[in-house]
């Protein structure tokens, strides 16, 4: 099915959450909607890497083992682990045990701290590839949404070169339209008009 899809509540939806209430609620609050929070910006990169060859719904059932595992994505903590927190981490049954993607994540986190600490952010370095607005698009069907693009090509190249590790340009497209730099609602999901005006709830203050 690639058409949006009215649910028993009377609203019509992108088809790809299907009934699951975890999946549903997602995409109704979060998938589409801007976030600007460095960290949550952050977290989110890293799981869409760890979704790679793996459907989403996995990764998000497995969200709270992640964070966690990984001290709630605290890239300062993240920089830090040695060979015995990897060694721990590909023994955690509650997230993907993937060493390469494990010691990426490490890499991933010195790229963001060393952009945090000699500029220019790491929300800031994201949005100015959309000039700080999302990218609104139309699509009626998700056989017209794409999987890459030009400027998630570009935005993966960026990345790369900084040290990050899983930002292929299909990875970092999945990563713009779950983080609102991109609108990908299909036109007749209720959440396409809405999302650009929503707010994500302020990000909880982290232990450092």
């Amino acid at each position: 099915m690639t058409r949006a899809v009215r649910h028993s509540d009377g609203l019509t939806r992108c088809p790809w959450p299907g009934e699951d209430p975890l999946y549903v609620a997602y995409h109704d609050s979060e998938w589409g909607v801007p976030e600007y929070d460095d960290r949550a910006l952050f977290e989110k990169l890293i799981l869409d890497g760890f979704q790679a060859g793996l459907s989403w719904i996995t990764i998000l059932r497995k969200r709270d083992n992640f964070r966690k595992a990984f001290d709630d994505f605290l890239p300062e903590k993240i920089a830090r682990y040695d060979a015995e927190k990897v060694h721990a981490l590909m023994n955690d049954a509650g997230i993907v045990r993937n060493r390469a993607k494990i010691e990426g994540t490490i890499n991933s986190a010195k790229s963001y701290l060393e952009i945090m600490e000699k500029g220019p952010g790491f929300s800031s370095l994201l949005w100015d590839f959309v000039d700080g607005k999302p990218l609104v698009n139309n699509f009626k069907s998700t056989a017209s949404v794409p999987a890459a693009t030009p400027l998630s090509a570009a935005m993966s190249k960026e990345l790369l070169s900084r040290g990050f590790k899983f930002v292929g340009p299909t990875i970092v497209y999945a990563f713009m339209q779950a983080t609102g730099l991109v609108n990908d609602h299909l036109v007749s999901c209720f959440c396409h008009e809405r999302c650009g005006a929503m707010k994500r709830p302020a990000a909880k203050a982290k232990r450092k």
